[in-house]
């Protein structure tokens, strides 16, 4: 079986991305990883380069900065990275910057991959999330954070990115055919000293908003406030080895009450079916479950 990771970056030191962790994370599961390295103001080039590993492979790409609606830079430069791996590999391994599997998971994801790897009904496999939100000590557990997402896909040449990359389609369009594991993918997109989260989404949001949203959102993002999330539940697991370094290094405080719910009434009700059940009613899902 082979396996080919891929990923995509773009000045990942300005906005501090964990993409170095990230690569280490599922590097033991790949034979070669792709990272699509976007034209950057600063040395990200140097800092991919410096992961010690003969499997990296890098590609240097210029983004489209006129791709404006919904994120679709981000598929793009996806795309490009899905479309240099080999050939000859069975799956493709997909994680973005800011995203970190545990070392635990690494042997069900590897026996997943070798199960399903021929059959060929199952084109992906879905794994869970666990989004942490203003320090290392909370997880988001509102229904604003998907739950799964399809991060392996077969290695077929007929699936892209879709929409802003967040999951996969078939280039007709057709939602994927997945099997979920029991293998959860840590998301620290929203774990970032506060002026750097500031800087990401007054940069990143011109993929998303215009000109004017925009100047208006800078305006009045002068720092970002944690504290105005709807629910946070306190995280009492580990997290990835390869993170521990950067968790010592961080250098802001951010403390929450987790008994504090901005939730409206619907919303509430809707929780409490979920924490009950399991089942989420009306969760948006970009794939067919098998």
């Amino acid at each position: 079986m082979k396996v080919s990771g891929f990923s995509f970056i773009r000045n990942a030191v300005r906005f501090d991305y964990p993409i170095v962790e990230a690569i280490q994370s599922i590097l033991p599961l790949c034979d070669e990883f792709v990272v699509a390295v976007g034209k950057s103001e600063d040395e990200t080039l140097n800092l991919i380069r410096s992961i010690p590993s003969e499997k990296i492979r890098i590609i240097e790409t210029v983004w489209d900065d006129s791709l404006r609606e919904g994120g679709r830079v981000l598929a793009v430069e996806t795309d490009k990275a899905l479309a240099a791996i080999a050939p000859d590999s069975d799956w493709a391994f997909y994680i973005q910057g800011d995203e970190v599997l545990h070392e635990k998971y690494l042997p069900v994801v590897q026996d997943a991959m070798q199960k399903y790897k021929e059959d060929a009904e199952v084109e992906g496999i879905l794994l869970n999330y666990l989004h942490f939100y203003g320090s290392y000590h909370y997880i988001g557990d509102s229904r604003r954070w998907y739950r799964r997402e399809i991060r392996i896909i077969r290695n077929t040449g007929k699936v892209k990115a879709y929409r802003d990359a967040q999951g996969f389609r078939t280039i007709g369009n057709r939602k994927l055919r997945v099997k979920l594991i029991d293998a959860t993918m840590y998301h620290y997109g929203w774990v970032k000293p506060p002026e750097k989260q500031v800087d990401k989404l007054g940069t990143f949001g011109r993929y998303w908003h215009d000109d004017s949203y925009l100047a208006q959102t800078r305006a009045e993002l002068k720092t970002f406030d944690y504290s105005g999330i709807d629910s946070l539940a306190l995280f009492e697991g580990t997290h990835p080895a390869v993170m521990q370094a950067r968790i010592d290094r961080m250098n802001w405080q951010f403390n929450f009450d987790i008994r504090q719910k901005k939730l409206s009434l619907k919303n509430r009700v809707l929780k409490v079916i979920e924490d009950l059940t399991g089942w989420r009613v009306g969760e948006y899902r970009n794939y067919k479950l098998l």
